[in-house]
């Protein structure tokens, strides 16, 4: 056998494994938070468009909800401004939430476009269309760090008329409060609520890092896969730290509130997502309810 035929067969054979994946979650809601060093690398950011896109196109319902906290940094900067984070949280006066905005927007329509460039309707919009995500202020230990906001009320409609008209929703992590005034929402924050709110089936945090390990500093220690009884032991054992412990925390929550799979990936992978999804090894790690764990062991 030459080795175009080999190459060949080795495609179909990628095509089959992903069968059964396409089958079950064929009209499934999957929300894909996209952040990260795959948002700043041109190539990887075709990759995961092309990824979230090829969802869509084999029966999925892909909603995208996106970062762009370097990008943010990068204009705060040029007003002669620094950028300052209390907790990992970013310090938003009123002028760099105005920046953070017109930055969030533009990011939004590129990916809009990059979609659309792809065959694919596009809906950008943020969490201020039709009510979409409501916010209170969000305090960091107690200190007030300006128009940086909490979900605590989700309306999902605007979401599922967009995918009841076969659109692509790409969503921008800012809201509103009860006095209407605009806040800045850390993207994960937003993705985890969206999910939770649309009764997603799975969530896809995209990450700087491969996923979870019992010990950062052993490689060897690596866990594909969670349950929600598991992480919060990771948890209180002390060993996670950083920002792995509020993802932990969304992974875990997301899933009691509803989510069936919530998975962390490492989105300098090309490609990670459909690696994670439509293949039996998958990249990441993956978080599933207790009861789901017992069944499949059972």
């Amino acid at each position: 056998m030459d080795k175009d035929m080999q190459d060949v067969l080795k495609k179909a054979e990628v095509l089959v494994e992903a069968l059964p994946y396409i089958q079950k979650f064929n009209r499934k809601i999957i929300v894909v938070k996209y952040g990260g060093s795959a948002m700043s690398n041109e190539e990887l950011q075709k990759n995961v468009i092309t990824d979230v896109t090829l969802l869509k196109l084999v029966g999925f319902k892909p909603i995208i909800v996106h970062g762009g906290g370097k990008a943010i940094s990068s204009w705060v900067s040029k007003v002669g401004k620094e950028a300052q984070f209390i907790n990992g949280l970013r310090v938003t006066d009123a002028e760099t939430m105005e920046i953070a905005e017109m930055v969030l927007g533009r990011v939004n329509k590129q990916l809009v476009t990059m979609v659309q460039e792809l065959g694919v309707k596009a809906i950008g919009i943020s969490g201020k269309d039709s009510g979409l995500l409501h916010v209170k202020k969000k305090l960091s230990d107690g200190k007030d760090i300006g128009y940086v906001g909490e979900v605590d009320r989700v309306d999902p409609k605007i979401l599922f008329d967009l995918l009841d008209n076969d659109y692509l929703p790409i969503i921008a992590p800012i809201g509103l409060d009860d006095n209407f005034d605009t806040y800045n929402i850390n993207a994960d924050d937003a993705a985890c609520a969206v999910a939770k709110a649309v009764g997603a089936n799975k969530l896809a945090f995209l990450t700087d890092i491969d996923g979870v390990y019992k010990d950062i500093n052993d490689p060897s220690s690596f866990i594909s896969r969670l349950t929600c009884s598991e992480a919060d032991a990771l948890i209180a054992s002390g060993n996670i730290g950083g920002g792995m412990l509020p993802k932990l925390n969304n992974c875990t929550d997301a899933i009691r509130k509803g989510v069936n799979n919530v998975h962390i990936l490492d989105g300098r992978i090309p490609h990670c997502i459909l690696l994670e999804i439509f293949t039996k090894k998958g990249v990441g790690t993956m978080f599933m309810a207790d009861d789901d764990a017992l069944a499949q062991n059972n």
